[in-house]
């Protein structure tokens, strides 16, 4: 904002806008609230702000109201015409109109859009760049079927980070290999809503799914016994499938779905194809191995 030709007081009304909003936002994410004594809307929506942008304090939102009744001229620069207006600024410049989130959820909702976007750091942006490589190792002792030290590890990152849901997600899952599911399901049970339906979570409710329709079985003898006598025994094969993953045999156990499904693609009720799209989930949509595995799934359905 130029200040040539301006009065006294809006002079001192931009510098200490600069000082409030526009510098805090070389750094922070500044939810501008524009409101006035007198307006009812503003005093409701108050308190939805106040209490995300202290949610979101260690992400580096910040909250700023501008009371447009003493600062007109303020208003004015923003083409504020009715209020509440709620805008979002970074760098000095706004990069949201907040204004239509009148409700928690979608303030949340828009706030981690815009972190998502912005190269914002916070204490919580810090720690979880310090936590990436330590959920990383702890995922690869997992995969590597060591669940004892894979739940050591993810134990210590829950002291550190109790509500992180990649760890959640990878300790509920190290607790299923480690024959504990009763513990894991209820550690998914408690999880707060919002945290709930986030995809990390959902990879550890499709691992307690799988567990449950794949019951550890201590002896496989039995199962591959039955599926060389005969290879035509679609159910056994399915059986043998799940007690592979129930051991942690990926490979086994996707190759044993894979030719259900090239057998009879909708044996019952394409049991085959659904336990693969878990098994997928559980260990990851990103994951290489995946990747494989859908090529071939893909080249079966398709081929």
């Amino acid at each position: 904002m130029a200040t040539l030709g301006m009065s006294e007081a809006e002079k001192a009304a931009v510098q200490a806008f600069r000082a409030d909003v526009v510098e805090p936002s070389m750094t922070k994410l500044v939810i501008i609230d524009f409101w006035a004594e007198w307006c009812g809307p503003c005093k409701a929506l108050a308190p939805v702000l106040e209490k995300v942008a202290a949610a979101y304090a260690d992400k580096g939102v910040v909250l700023a109201k501008v009371d447009t009744d003493k600062n007109q001229f303020i208003a004015a620069q923003f083409q504020v015409r009715s209020i509440p207006t709620v805008y979002a600024m970074f760098q000095g410049k706004l990069v949201a109109d907040l204004t239509s989130a009148r409700t928690e959820s979608q303030l949340r909702t828009m706030l981690d859009q815009l972190l998502r976007q912005l190269p914002i750091t916070g204490e919580a942006q810090q720690q979880e760049a310090e936590l990436e490589p330590l959920i990383a190792m702890g995922e690869d002792v997992l995969a590597a079927g060591d669940a004892a030290r894979a739940l050591s590890i993810f134990d210590q990152l829950a002291e550190m980070a109790p509500d992180n849901p990649a760890v959640v997600s990878g300790r509920a899952r190290a607790l299923i290999v480690a024959g504990d599911v009763a513990a894991a399901e209820a550690t998914v049970a408690a999880l707060p809503e919002d945290i709930a339906t986030l995809p990390e979570i959902e990879r550890a409710k499709s691992a307690l799914a799988l567990a449950k329709s794949a019951p550890v079985v201590s002896d496989l003898a039995p199962l591959e016994a039955a599926v060389a006598a005969n290879p035509g025994d679609l159910q056994a094969r399915y059986d043998l499938a799940n007690a592979q993953m129930a051991a942690g045999d990926r490979d086994a156990a996707a190759q044993g779905l894979l030719t259900i499904v090239a057998t009879e693609r909708d044996w019952s009720e394409g049991a085959a194809r659904q336990q693969l799209l878990k098994l997928f989930e559980v260990v990851g949509l990103e994951d290489p191995w995946v990747s494989q595995q859908r090529r071939k799934l893909s080249a079966i359905l398709f081929g």
